[in-house]
């Protein structure tokens, strides 16, 4: 749902464009394909200032952040020229967050756009790449809307963009005159510092002009921007835009990271492992990145298949090849478990029975080939029937993963 919301400034209102009935639908139309027209508030809805005829877009993704919105907007306004800004919220909630930052937008003297996503996709990220699509200004800036990104700060990023001719301008917590006061304890301090040392290490050439690339506090020129590039997952945007974007010229203004206005953080153990996930997609690239999840999978399988089989082998009189069998049986069903559930959730095209099926037909199918193996090394080389059956298994492991992923789940297909 998009509302455009044009707050009434002290000395009337700000410019708006000419245009003809035809060019209005086409605007409109434009902007309610990202979702359904909330309202209309004072203004013209859909009729928006010529590309670049703004200074800065200010995007301001939230969730449930109703109780902030009315001291960001307080000291936005008395931190930026009202006639050549933009506030355009991009907001998840379930709190009523929208109806809070209309009936402020009323008489507010900056230009405010509110888009509400029924569906959230991409989390934070998702939300910030939405809001760049809108933005009409020629710096887009990104922020919280908790205020642990001082609103103040946002003029100076600006100006060091414009000074230093940057693409991109980034807001430190790590630079000299930055600080992390704001982190609440000791535990998400040493989260940050992890989580920023691992993309130092991981993506070294990107980040050498960079102190801080989990800030989620920056601003970049638009003409340097390609949204169409981006494909976030959670909530570090940043980093996605340095390694897909890669804008030239990127120079840092400290600042001090403040503490949580009101409500609560939006840090999960899900949105952690989010990251990681965003960070090897970005790394390896998806179809490499599934094939090493689908390694340590079949890893973790080792251990039931060799157990039973040892279990097998030691209290019954059964054959070795069919104690193998009988093992890969059970490996195959902990794999599928995995799989299904962690590895390929997101991309399930068939119900459980079809998917688990094929999984077990294509897991031991390879027996056919396996067992003969298995029993060349045992019989023929006298190798004992543990390490076997473990070679045997290296042996099929990328013929496994090409078979799940290209025919079972078809991920290749959609990355």
């Amino acid at each position: 749902m998009t509302t455009q919301a044009q707050g009434r400034a002290a000395v009337g209102m700000p410019h708006q464009a000419t245009v003809t009935p035809g060019e209005k639908t086409l605007s409109l139309d434009r902007y309610r394909r990202l979702g359904r027209t909330r309202a209309v508030l004072p203004g013209e809805i859909g009729i928006r200032p010529e590309p670049g005829t703004l200074r800065q877009s200010v995007i301001v993704p939230t969730y449930n952040e109703r109780d902030n919105v009315p001291a960001l907007l307080a000291r936005l306004a008395a931190a930026l020229p009202h006639h050549d800004t933009e506030i355009v919220f991009v907001d998840d909630s379930t709190d009523g967050t929208p109806a809070v930052i209309e009936e402020l937008a009323r008489d507010y003297p900056i230009a405010i756009t509110v888009h509400h996503r029924e569906q959230g996709a991409g989390g934070l990220g998702g939300a910030v790449v939405e809001g760049m699509r809108i933005a009409c200004g020629e710096w887009i800036v990104v922020m919280d809307a908790d205020l642990q990104h001082p609103p103040e700060i946002v003029p100076d990023l600006i100006a060091a963009g414009l000074r230093d001719g940057a693409d991109l301008v980034v807001g430190s917590r790590y630079a000299h005159g930055g600080h992390t006061g704001g982190l609440a304890d000791g535990y998400r301090k040493l989260v940050s510092r992890g989580s920023t040392l691992l993309v130092k290490t991981l993506f070294r050439n990107h980040l050498l002009s960079v102190s801080d690339p989990m800030s989620g506090l920056f601003a970049i020129r638009a003409s340097s921007l390609d949204a169409g590039q981006l494909r976030p997952l959670g909530y570090k945007i940043l980093l996605e835009l340095i390694v897909r974007n890669r804008p030239g010229r990127i120079v840092e203004v400290p600042y001090g990271f403040q503490a949580r206005h009101a409500g609560e953080s939006k840090s999960t153990a899900a949105e952690g492992l989010r990251f990681l996930k965003h960070v090897g997609v970005l790394r390896f690239g998806p179809a490499r990145l599934r094939m090493l999840a689908f390694a340590l999978i079949g890893l973790s399988g080792l251990l039931p298949n060799q157990a039973v089989l040892w279990a097998l082998l030691h209290l019954t009189d059964m054959h070795y090849t069919a104690a193998a069998a009988a093992a890969n049986v059970v490996a195959v069903g902990w794999n599928f478990v995995l799989t299904d559930t962690l590895l390929y959730r997101n991309h399930r095209r068939s119900g459980l029975v079809h998917r688990m099926s094929r999984f077990f037909l294509m897991g031991n199918a390879d027996l056919l080939l396996r067992i003969p193996l298995l029993a060349l090394l045992v019989s023929g080389l006298h190798l004992g029937v543990l390490a076997g059956n473990l070679l045997t298994l290296v042996a099929s492991f990328v013929v496994r993963f090409l078979i799940s992923d290209r025919l079972i789940y078809r991920a290749g297909k959609k990355s």
